[in-house]
């Protein structure tokens, strides 16, 4: 067995850095070099019960290999200058981010290897690869797309619900701004052909569902996915971090994951 792999968790004590630091206590393909946070818990050891590491604000001595980034956009800039100047290969789900931050991850694909994605649930990056192909099967067809999440999510449709709806225009070859309809109400008229709909349900706890309907005479493909648990997205992130590390600099997302698994070009 090949030994762990030294990782860095930055936001380590928000929701989705506890969510890494829980699954990330019984895998034995990493060794957890530092938990970095900005927080009233700093210096509280990182396991309770247990005198090892500590919440902190300091990079270790010894470069970890990877780093799974869920902070924010200002915890976000400073891991990637460490990053880069300390060879470090980086996964961040970290968004919000202006463009002045989105320039400096480009660049920093030139010198380290760099994983970014809104969503790190495995299902949903195997749903946006269908997606693509079944749009490009059925050019023809009608398309929309459905998402559901908890009633206290502030934005609509979901980024996930956004990209899968780029996937299906990436299918199809077109632009998804030149044939998004976010909302239909009154008298519409006929549907225009090749458009891509969207249908938003907001309501008690969904952490999300996400379907695509593809319509034609007569029959329709339905793919969707549901996610029941958020640890999903940590356990994705984790994947992508294993996966990541060694690799030559460059920008990848998960779609390169599956691609590489499945050896097929992305």
């Amino acid at each position: 067995m090949s030994r762990p792999l030294r990782l860095a968790v930055i936001g380590a004590t928000g929701r989705m850095g506890r969510a890494l630091l829980d699954l990330l206590k019984d895998d034995a393909r990493f060794e957890l070099a530092v938990a970095l946070a900005a927080s009233s818990r700093l210096g509280e050891p990182v396991y309770a019960g247990e005198d090892g590491l500590r919440f902190t604000r300091e990079w270790p001595a010894a470069a970890p290999e990877v780093a799974i980034d869920f902070s924010g956009p200002a915890g976000l800039g400073a891991a990637l200058a460490h990053c880069r100047a300390h060879r470090i290969a980086l996964v961040t789900g970290t968004t919000g981010l202006d463009q002045a931050l989105q320039q400096q991850l480009d660049e920093a694909a030139r010198d380290i290897p760099l994983l970014r994605a809104a969503n790190f649930s495995l299902g949903v990056a195997v749903l946006r690869r269908l997606v693509r192909q079944a749009a490009a099967a059925l050019p023809d067809w009608d398309l929309d797309i459905l998402e559901a999440h908890h009633n206290r999510k502030v934005d609509a449709p979901s980024g996930t619900a956004l990209a899968l709806g780029e996937a299906a225009a990436a299918g199809r070859g077109v632009s998804l701004a030149d044939g998004a309809v976010y909302a239909r109400e009154g008298t519409t008229g006929p549907r225009q052909h090749g458009s891509i709909g969207f249908a938003v349900v907001r309501g008690g706890d969904i952490v999300g569902e996400h379907e695509v309907w593809v319509i034609g005479p007569g029959e329709r493909v339905e793919l969707n996915h549901r996610a029941t648990d958020r640890s999903i997205f940590a356990r994705g992130a984790i994947e992508a971090a294993h996966w990541l590390a060694g690799r030559a600099p460059g920008a990848y997302d998960l779609d390169a994951m599956l691609a590489d698994r499945l050896g097929s070009p992305t």
